[in-house]
C-alpha cells in the first residue's frame, strides 16, 4: 500500500480528520476519508474540558475510518488558537573555516545566536513550534535565495522567524490526543498547515496574507518570496458577528446565528431589516480587516502584498468579505480554494470547501516533507517530539 498520512485539525468549532494517499509524480496527496464533529471543550483554541475534547476527536477519526477503511493509530496535529505568536530574531556568527567557506555549522551557530537573542518576555512560558529562516547577509550583503552554503565570506547573518506555543497549551493538546489513542508524529501551526495547500508557489513568491475567520479567532500568515514572514491570532471570529447581530436585533443567540447563515445563502428574512443586519456585519468585519491592516503597517507591508489577501476558514463564506477585505486593505482579495491534484481528485473528494485546508494542508506535510525540513517548516521537530515523550512518560507513571 502506499503510505498513508492523516491530519487532525482540532478547531474550536468542528474537528476535522483527513486520510490521505501518497500519489507518485504528485505534491498533491489523493484523500481518501474524511471525518468531522461538533468541537466541545474548547474555547479560544484552548481545551477547557479534556473528556469532551477526546470524544469529539474520537467521533471525527470514528466517521474517517469507515469512509477510509483505515484504522487511524498515528497522525499529524495542528496547532491552533490565541496561543500562537511569531517574533522575528537576528543573529550572526562568524565564519569558521579558515578559507573563510559558510558551512551548516557556520547556519546553525548564527540561527542558534538568533535565538538567543530572543526577547526573555517573548520566549517565558513557550515553546517554539517552527524556526525558519527568513534571509542571510554575508558580510552585511543580502545574498538570493535561502542557502548560503559554499559562499565565502567574513560574517554571516541570519533572520530567522520563531512561531511559538504556550506551552500549557501545547501539553494540553498533546494530553488531549494521546488520550484519545492516537500517536502524535508532530505537529504544526494551522496558519502554515492552511498555506500549504490553499496558496500557489507564484502567490507566496509574490506576497500575499492568508487569513483564516474561524469562529472565535482570526489567524493570519504573510508570505514573500515563498517564505512565512509573520504570523498573527486575533481574539475575535464569526461567533462576534452572532453576537452583535443578537444585539443588535434583540434575538436569541439561535436565532442570529440561523439570520447569519440564512444571509450568507443570499436570503434575508422578511421581518429582518436588512439595511441594519448588513451594517451590523459590515462594522464587525471591518473591525476584523482594521486588524489585519494595523499587523500589515506594523511589519511594513500595508498594500505592499502583490497577490493580496487571499481568506478562508468560515467566515470565509459571507456574501461581503472579499468585497470589504478589497476595500479596507486596497490589496486584491479572494476566496481560498483548496489545491487538487488533478479533476479526479476534486470528483472525489468530499471536501467542499477551505475550511478543510488545515487537515489537508498536514497529510502534505507528512508525506511531502522530510526530517531535514524540505518545505523550511521542521527545525522545532525535535522539541516537540522530546515534550511529546516526556510528556508520555508522565503519564505512564500513573497508568495500571
Amino acid at each position: 500500500m502506499s503510505k498513508i498520512a492523516v491530519g487532525i485539525d482540532i478547531g474550536t468549532y468542528q474537528v476535522k480528520v483527513v486520510i490521505s494517499q501518497h500519489q507518485e509524480g504528485s505534491q498533491m496527496p489523493k484523500i481518501i476519508g474524511v471525518g468531522f464533529s461538533e468541537s466541545k471543550g474548547l474555547r479560544h483554541g484552548y481545551i477547557i474540558n479534556q473528556t469532551d475534547a477526546i470524544r469529539s476527536i474520537r467521533k471525527a477519526v470514528r466517521q474517517a475510518e469507515k469512509s477510509s477503511r483505515i484504522r487511524v493509530e498515528r497522525a499529524y496535529i495542528s496547532i491552533g488558537g490565541i496561543g500562537l505568536a511569531s517574533e522575528v530574531s537576528s543573529g550572526s556568527v562568524v565564519i569558521s573555516r579558515a578559507d573563510n567557506e559558510i558551512t551548516e555549522f557556520d547556519i546553525e551557530k548564527a540561527a542558534s545566536d538568533s535565538q538567543d537573542n530572543l526577547p526573555k518576555e517573548f520566549i517565558q512560558n513557550r515553546q517554539i513550534i517552527h524556526s525558519i529562516p527568513v534571509g542571510y547577509k554575508v558580510d552585511s550583503k543580502n545574498i538570493l535565495g535561502n542557502d548560503p552554503v559554499g559562499m565565502k565570506g567574513v560574517k554571516l547573518e541570519v533572520k530567522m522567524l520563531y512561531i511559538t506555543s504556550l506551552s500549557h497549551h501545547l501539553q494540553e493538546l498533546i494530553q488531549t490526543i494521546q488520550n484519545s489513542g492516537i500517536e502524535i508524529i508532530d505537529v504544526m501551526a494551522a496558519p502554515l498547515a492552511a498555506g500549504l495547500v490553499t496558496l500557489s508557489k507564484t502567490e507566496k513568491i509574490a506576497g500575499c496574507i492568508l487569513a483564516n475567520i474561524g469562529s472565535e479567532t482570526v489567524s493570519i500568515v504573510v508570505y514573500e518570496d515563498d517564505i512565512p514572514v509573520s504570523l498573527e491570532v486575533f481574539p475575535i471570529g464569526a461567533n462576534d458577528i452572532t453576537n452583535d447581530i443578537a444585539l443588535g436585533l434583540k434575538v436569541s443567540i439561535e436565532e442570529a446565528e440561523k439570520i447569519k447563515i440564512d444571509r450568507d445563502k443570499g436570503y434575508t428574512p422578511s421581518e429582518v431589516p436588512k439595511k441594519k443586519l448588513d451594517d451590523i456585519i459590515e462594522s464587525r468585519m471591518t473591525d476584523i480587516f482594521g486588524l489585519i491592516d494595523a499587523h500589515l503597517k506594523k511589519i511594513n507591508k500595508s498594500g505592499l502584498l502583490p497577490a493580496g489577501i487571499i481568506i478562508t476558514g468560515g467566515g470565509s463564506n459571507m456574501i461581503d468579505t472579499k468585497d470589504l477585505a478589497k476595500a479596507k486593505l486596497k490589496l486584491p482579495s479572494k476566496v481560498a480554494n483548496v489545491l487538487k491534484a488533478n479533476k479526479a481528485d476534486v470528483d472525489s473528494v468530499k471536501i467542499k470547501d477551505a475550511t478543510w485546508a488545515v487537515a489537508y494542508g498536514l497529510c502534505v506535510f507528512g508525506l511531502y516533507t522530510d526530517d531535514s525540513g524540505s518545505i523550511g517548516l521542521n527545525a522545532g521537530k525535535k522539541l516537540i517530539k522530546n515534550l511529546i515523550r516526556s510528556i508520555s512518560n508522565w503519564f505512564k507513571k500513573f497508568l495500571p
